[in-house]
């Protein structure tokens, strides 16, 4: 079994924070930039797009679509509580919020331009010569995109979900359903992946530990071409997860019930009932957040 810690694997789970620091400055103009299409080749698609923010932050889609209608191969994950996962995408090829930006902009499928192109257009607008000469000394620049696009993301929290709440003690914040589900999350080992303060997003792990999971994506092998990292992935946050529907990076499965089946499959080897299901899908259910103020379109 192929396992890269990112952080501690006893870690529980923890509340997120209220808030998180960002430079507020940028906010407003990182949030212009995210849901402006004008920044793919057809002036169709925008980050906004694959992550739609009244959506649980991704498409609902099995795989996205970009521009001319061209379709993708990998499922597009939630941006919500992006800013706490040790690295961006399922195969980690981005350390940071920054980085990621570069990735569906200069995606052949998805955005379709190079960063170089996105500057020049921008250059074009006079509300984004003004923003950005206002923010940055030296105007749009690729760097400055990115800046404030990752600022920008960087507020996409989702605090006080009701088991947030219960975490800090507050009585009745989730079912009795909830909490025994809760408990077998724990004592079925599914917590020895989704732990931490997002419920995952902070380590890889191979999918398929007990059984071929029949993966068509290569994971990290993609970017390592170690042979060890065939069908490794980042492992993904569980926030929001009742919104955020297909799951598994290929979007295999259409439901929570049956993605927790999959994945006793798959990754802990053994059976659990229906019942179980039922009361791990509820807890499942208590990891939705509060939407953020910024996830509003100006």
């Amino acid at each position: 079994m192929s396992v890269y810690i990112g952080t501690a694997l006893s870690a529980p789970i923890k509340p997120l924070p209220q808030s998180v620091k960002a430079d507020w400055k940028k906010v407003p103009l990182g949030q212009k930039l995210f849901f402006d299409p004008h920044l793919s080749a057809d002036g169709t698609v925008s980050c906004a797009s694959c992550h739609d923010l009244e959506k649980g932050g991704d498409d609902g889609l099995k795989y996205s679509v970009g521009v001319s209608g061209k379709k993708g191969n990998i499922n597009a994950p939630t941006v919500y509580n992006a800013v706490f996962n040790f690295r961006q995408f399922w195969d980690g090829r981005a350390e940071d919020l920054k980085a990621q930006v570069f990735g569906p902009i200069e995606n052949p499928v998805e955005m379709n331009m190079t960063m170089a192109q996105t500057v020049d257009k921008l250059k074009k607008d006079p509300m984004y010569v003004s923003e950005f000469a206002r923010i940055y000394s030296d105007g749009i620049t690729q760097e400055n995109v990115a800046d404030a696009i990752a600022e920008y993301e960087k507020t996409l929290i989702t605090p006080n979900a009701p088991f947030d709440r219960y975490l800090k003690g507050k009585q009745g914040a989730i079912s009795r359903e909830a909490e025994e589900g809760y408990k077998l999350f724990t004592s079925k080992g599914c917590i020895i992946c989704h732990n931490g303060v997002n419920v995952g997003g902070n380590f890889y792990n191979k999918f398929g530990i007990f059984k071929d999971a029949n993966s068509s994506s290569l994971g990290r092998f993609n970017i390592t071409k170690r042979e060890e990292d065939k069908y490794v992935f980042k492992v993904p946050s569980l926030r929001n997860v009742a919104l955020t529907a297909p799951y598994m990076h290929d979007g295999r499965a259409r439901t929570l019930q049956e993605a927790v089946g999959i994945m006793s499959e798959h990754q802990l080897g053994r059976y659990i009932t229906e019942d179980e299901i039922r009361k791990i899908v509820a807890f499942l259910e208590s990891l939705t957040g509060e939407l953020p103020k910024s996830a509003r379109k100006n």
